[in-house]
């Protein structure tokens, strides 16, 4: 038996697998998110360990003679967030997460330094981790001189787990810290904001051995005291090890609470000036290239809250049969945006409302919205070098038939669904722990799933979607200059 433990920003999910990669059982707690400010976006780390358990608790319930079973425990979390400890590893602060924009002055001083791009491969972007703690320097001194480490969010759930500062490449990419063409931390980068290699996390790959579960919490979670914790990864590198995207030429769309295209390579390639993100994949000696939206899932979930409805309600509103796109525009940049624009500032809008709009072509604005900026995405990732034929669909969005029509259509390249069952992060946790545990070959063992279905590109409206991206991309420099003015 293996346990994968994804901490997402809204939930944890624990997940239990047999050695056949069947899934016996998963369990989440939800989380919630603190928004002090605007711009501002914080969670009590505490809440993770809590989550935690809440999680194990149910599986205990129904599965108790199996999680004592289990011989590999993965890990994946939610990137970029900053997680500052002291002297005895007590919480200096709320975690500042990875859609806090506040940090946008310090980030845009960093970025403009050449050697950030040039030693990570990538913009120094508002929610990174380097921004952060030279806001916290700036801004509350007092802690920033207690800090003793620095942990990514499921590097303190690893502390708790093992009592180890142990942090992977692909999750550590996201710093603004890393040399992402030798997977090492960079010294010159931590220097120049005033941190040092001592205050960082030790690194390793994904797959690597990294910890072991503590007595008192494997009485408390149920599991075997000693169970091997691998090195685990960012939730979307993750993803990617459920999803079979580990190799040259694989990709991977996202519709979580933001939205991803991720593209595995077989080499360094980083293209900073694209805004594509360019990191190092959970695999050793593999990277990847990935482009981001804010506000994916979360811009149709903050419409449902808006009408009191669930989301799969709205979506189901509008049939399974793809539409042509409507008169009203969606930009879905409630949280700012990062590929391809790196603005922090920009917020959402719906353009072109009138009378006789309805909440169903508001709906539907938004999925074409978030249907477009993955197209930005998809046009960022090729002037970055990557090449995109067919693409997996996962996240919670992809359970949406119009959605994925949509995107498919847009991108003019069909959209594989898997067979029904989960293969997002949580599962490819549960993978790495199963290659950490027996030292297993990565690619082997981080095999694509079974393909339920594929959704092909709605030819006949091929053009008019291309027209109304292309309006779409018009909108931006208008809605800017109409948010530079305000502001």
């Amino acid at each position: 038996m293996y346990l994968g433990l994804d901490m997402g920003t809204s939930a944890i999910k624990a997940l239990l697998m047999n050695d056949d990669h069947t899934v016996i059982a998963s369990a989440t707690a939800e989380l919630s998110i603190s928004r002090p400010m605007v711009g501002w976006s914080e969670q009590n780390p505490l809440d993770w360990c809590q989550g935690t358990i809440d999680a194990l608790a149910v599986l205990k319930k129904s599965h108790a003679r199996e999680l004592a079973m289990v011989q590999g425990i993965g890990l994946s979390g939610q990137m970029h967030g900053a997680v500052l400890l002291g002297a005895n590893d007590e919480v200096l602060r709320p975690a500042i997460l990875w859609n806090d924009t506040r940090s946008h002055i310090q980030a845009a001083r960093l970025d403009a330094d050449p050697q950030f791009r040039t030693i990570t491969g990538n913009i120094v972007f508002p929610g990174f981790t380097a921004p952060k703690l030279v806001w916290v320097k700036e801004n509350e001194p007092e802690i920033f001189s207690r800090v003793r480490k620095v942990l990514l969010p499921k590097d303190y759930l690893r502390l708790w787990l093992a009592g180890e500062y142990i942090s992977d490449m692909s999750d550590s990419s996201g710093t603004s810290w890393l040399n992402t063409a030798e997977r090492r931390w960079s010294s010159e980068l931590l220097d120049k904001t005033d941190m040092t290699i001592e205050q960082m996390p030790d690194l390793v790959e994904g797959t690597d051995q990294a910890g072991r579960l503590r007595p008192e919490i494997a009485e408390l979670l149920g599991l075997p005291v000693g169970t091997i914790i691998a090195g685990g990864g960012g939730d979307n590198a993750v993803s990617a090890c459920g999803v079979g995207t580990v190799t040259a030429n694989r990709a991977f769309i996202s519709l979580g609470t933001s939205g991803v295209l991720f593209a595995a390579n077989d080499q360094y390639r980083p293209n900073a000036d694209s805004a594509v993100h360019s990191f190092c994949h959970a695999l050793p000696q593999t990277w990847h290239q990935m482009g981001v939206i804010l506000s994916a899932a979360d811009s149709l979930n903050w419409f449902a809250k808006i009408n009191d409805k669930k989301a799969a309600d709205l979506t189901a509103e509008l049939g399974d049969d793809l539409k042509a796109p409507g008169l009203v525009r969606f930009l879905p940049y409630l949280s700012g945006e990062r590929t391809p624009h790196n603005d922090a500032l920009i917020r959402g809008s719906f353009v072109g409302l009138a009378h006789g709009n309805s909440r169903a072509d508001l709906t539907q604005a938004i999925l074409e919205g978030v249907s477009f900026a993955i197209r930005d995405n998809f046009e960022a990732l090729r002037v970055a070098g990557t090449t995109i034929e067919s693409v997996t669909a996962i996240g919670g969005g992809s359970r949406s038939h119009y959605w994925l029509a949509s995107i498919a259509t847009v991108l003019g390249i069909p959209i594989e669904v898997p067979q029904d069952g989960d293969y997002g992060a949580a599962f490819g946790a549960v993978r790495l722990g199963m290659i950490a545990a027996h030292k297993l070959d990565p690619v082997t063992v981080c095999k694509a799933p079974v393909t339920g279905h594929i959704i092909e590109p709605v030819e006949q409206l091929r053009s008019v979607y291309e027209d109304a991206y292309q309006h779409y991309r018009s909108v931006y420099p208008a809605l800017k200059s109409i948010h530079d003015f305000s502001t």
